[in-house]
């Protein structure tokens, strides 16, 4: 994501926008798509790691003193999934083989662990609607919905997730922050609060490629203020995130995601925070493509607190391959249990939005935010708890609180103030546990760098 590395050998920006024509309606739109959506877009290049330059320098995170024995926390988030989707028939977990559909009782049908056509509606008002003031049974809101919002995943379909939710931690009381889609939500996971946007930024009748400051100029996000009044502005805010409070405590973090010319640039939550943004020297330090994030994983460079957040195509979003997506979470936590900072490590691993699926649990409402739709929350660690669902209430606020106490920091909204750390998902007297790391799935259909489906 450093500007000066622009040249290396990835998707046009023409090509990423035409992409984002079948993909930005979903997201933004209750229910209708734009009708330039219909073109494919063109194929992306290899999946392979392309390295931007010399792995980041090296900093010895032992040397920080820290409440628990957590030196590293690193913050995956993935996309669009709920917990009943991916997790409703784990054994002892709160999920649930059955949903409502504007009143009527219907099987979660079997999904599937590749893509399907479209994506699913799950805008701020998109949400609402399914959330039903609690009811949770209006997710069916098209014909695509009718056919994929109420199916789930099986064991056989998510295997590496399956084992390590199941030798680890698996919350099942775990909410996306917000009622709605990714901006929000992905705000939220670094600053506990969403400068009052419900929704993403809109992109109606044209393409964009961010969700953020350096967005076009008719690309604005309504925002709701103190009293509720909603103004539209352009997606580029200026409040404190968490990175802030590193950055005064002189603890080094880095943001792993998508490049500008990449699909999942979108994501790039700091993209939406005008000093770091539109401050070169702050955007090179922090800011770090995540075609990168492995390499430096193996070469011990990972600071110690990681958000990391993938491209577009191997992020569980529904219009790609599951079962890639899911290889390429497998090669992070990998390479993170066999390098040498696993023997220190938390992995906090999530969906950053219910992504139009079916969830069966009525989220707290615990201001005009939310709590959004239920996600699934892993912990991995060699503190981690074996074999323990975790009934805990938890949000993306909890792992920024999980930080803060960790090392000394003081909360930046009443949000992360009043969220659980989540040490209920540690024994911090064990005996560290080894690393569990798990071969890829071979049983992938398709290739990795799918066209985007057609509209």
């Amino acid at each position: 994501m450093r500007p000066h590395h622009a040249s290396r050998r990835s998707p046009s920006l023409l090509a990423v926008l035409s992409a984002l024509a079948v993909l930005a309606s979903g997201c933004t739109q209750a229910r209708a798509r734009s009708a330039s959506s219909a073109s494919p877009a063109p194929t992306p290049p290899s999946p392979s790691p392309q390295t931007a330059g010399p792995p980041p320098p090296r900093f010895d995170a032992a040397g920080l003193p820290t409440k628990w024995p957590i030196k590293h926390v690193v913050f995956l988030i993935k996309e669009n999934r709920t917990f009943d989707n991916l997790f409703g028939t784990f054994p002892g977990a709160h999920g649930q083989t059955w949903g409502m559909d504007h009143g009527v009782r219907r099987p979660l049908t079997r999904g599937t662990d590749g893509r399907i056509t479209h994506d699913l509606s799950h805008c701020y008002e998109c949400a609402l609607a399914a959330w039903d003031r609690g009811k949770m049974d209006g997710f069916n809101q098209s014909a695509n919905a009718d056919e994929w919002a109420y199916t789930q995943l099986h064991k056989d379909q998510l295997p590496n997730y399956w084992h390590w939710a199941k030798q680890n931690v698996l919350f099942d009381n775990f909410f996306s922050s917000a009622q709605g889609p990714s901006f929000p939500n992905h705000l939220y996971s670094i600053a506990a609060q969403s400068g009052g946007a419900h929704d993403n930024p809109r992109r109606n009748g044209f393409f964009s490629n961010t969700f953020g400051c350096d967005a076009p100029a008719q690309q604005l996000v309504a925002v709701s203020d103190s009293e509720g009044k909603v103004k539209y502005v352009p997606p580029c805010f200026d409040f404190r995130t968490e990175g802030d409070l590193l950055n005064a405590a002189n603890i080094p973090w880095a943001y792993y995601a998508a490049t500008n010319t990449q699909l999942g640039y979108i994501w790039s939550a700091y993209s939406a925070i005008d000093r770091y943004r539109n401050t070169p020297t702050m955007w090179n330090r922090y800011m770090r493509p995540v075609d990168d994030v492995v390499r430096d994983i193996e070469h011990d460079r990972l600071p110690p607190v990681t958000w990391i957040t993938p491209r577009f195509q191997l992020s569980d979003h529904p219009e790609y391959n599951f079962c890639h997506g899911e290889n390429w979470s497998t090669q992070v936590i990998d390479a993170i249990m066999n390098s040498p900072m696993w023997k220190d490590t938390a992995i906090f691993l999530t969906w950053d939005d219910y992504g139009g699926f079916y969830d069966h649990v009525p989220p707290p409402q615990v201001d005009s935010f939310g709590f959004g739709i239920r996600v699934p929350m892993l912990v991995i660690s060699p503190y981690a708890k074996q074999r323990y669902v975790d009934h805990r209430l938890g949000e993306f606020s909890s792992v920024l609180r999980f930080i803060e106490d960790n090392w000394g920091l003081t909360p930046l909204t009443q949000r992360d103030r009043q969220a659980s750390p989540m040490l209920s998902a540690f024994d911090f007297t064990q005996q560290p546990r080894p690393p569990d790391p798990l071969p890829a799935r071979t049983d992938c259909v398709g290739p990795v760098w799918s066209p985007a489906p057609p509209g």
